[in-house]
């Protein structure tokens, strides 16, 4: 599994800094107009220089959490100011204690672009477009039901409809559907069934691609996505029962 694969991209000192606050008030240990630790503090605690703590917050600003105010501290925002389509707030949001509501949400936002690109791809896609896609099915067809290696064509395969949707605005969306990809790799990753029994799926809308079929792509990517997320159902229900 690739990095990105594995979890956030951020690594070094900066990245665990930014990990472990967005984290923090993400998952409710830090509630909206509550005061962040002063920079001394965390400063100490993560070894961090107060010029990295500052951009740390920056960043954090810059995805709506936190403002920062003179004299009276930096202090988290509410959370309907939250970037939540931002792939660093979707990754806090959906950690080990997500719940089947959380999964929901998480479907619903793919439901929500991914059956329009695939039916857009199939009035556009060029046949080199095409050609890709079902070499990235291949791949997909060899790993079988081992996760990390089906995970990683998966991706791809799921990136490409939106790129061969030739719409710009949609294709700038990969970055986000990678992310919510991931979530649902890490959601279903211990799901007893695998995941080559989507294939038949998959397949499917590779083939009504090709045959410029957009009603019959967007229908099939729907029972793709209604699939994945019983995967992911099942997968919480399972270890929910495990902690009982």
């Amino acid at each position: 599994m690739t990095p990105s694969m594995a979890g956030s991209s951020h690594t070094g000192l900066h990245g665990r800094l930014l990990n472990e606050i967005g984290h923090s008030i993400v998952s409710g240990e830090f509630t909206p107009g509550d005061q962040l630790p002063n920079g001394d503090d965390w400063s100490a605690s993560y070894g961090a220089s107060r010029t990295g703590l500052r951009e740390v917050i920056k960043v954090l600003a810059g995805k709506g959490m936190v403002e920062m105010r003179p004299r009276t501290g930096t202090r988290v925002r509410p959370r309907r100011d939250w970037n939540f389509l931002d792939p660093d707030v979707l990754m806090w949001r959906f950690g080990p204690r997500a719940t089947a509501e959380d999964a929901r949400s998480l479907f619903e936002l793919r439901r929500a672009i991914e059956p329009m690109a695939g039916a857009l791809a199939a009035e556009r896609a060029t046949p080199e477009q095409i050609a890709e896609l079902w070499a990235i099915l291949d791949e997909m067809e060899k790993a079988g039901d081992d996760g990390e290696r089906f995970a990683v064509p998966d991706l791809a395969f799921h990136q490409s409809i939106l790129q061969m949707s030739g719409n710009e605005l949609i294709g700038s969306l990969a970055a986000l559907i990678e992310t919510a990809l991931i979530i649902s790799f890490r959601l279903s990753d211990d799901n007893p069934a695998g995941q080559s029994h989507s294939l038949r799926l998959h397949r499917e809308i590779a083939e009504n691609i090709e045959r410029r079929d957009p009603a019959a792509t967007s229908k099939a990517l729907i029972a793709l996505l209604d699939g994945a997320e019983e995967d992911v159902r099942l997968s919480l229900a399972a270890r929910q029962g495990g902690r009982t």
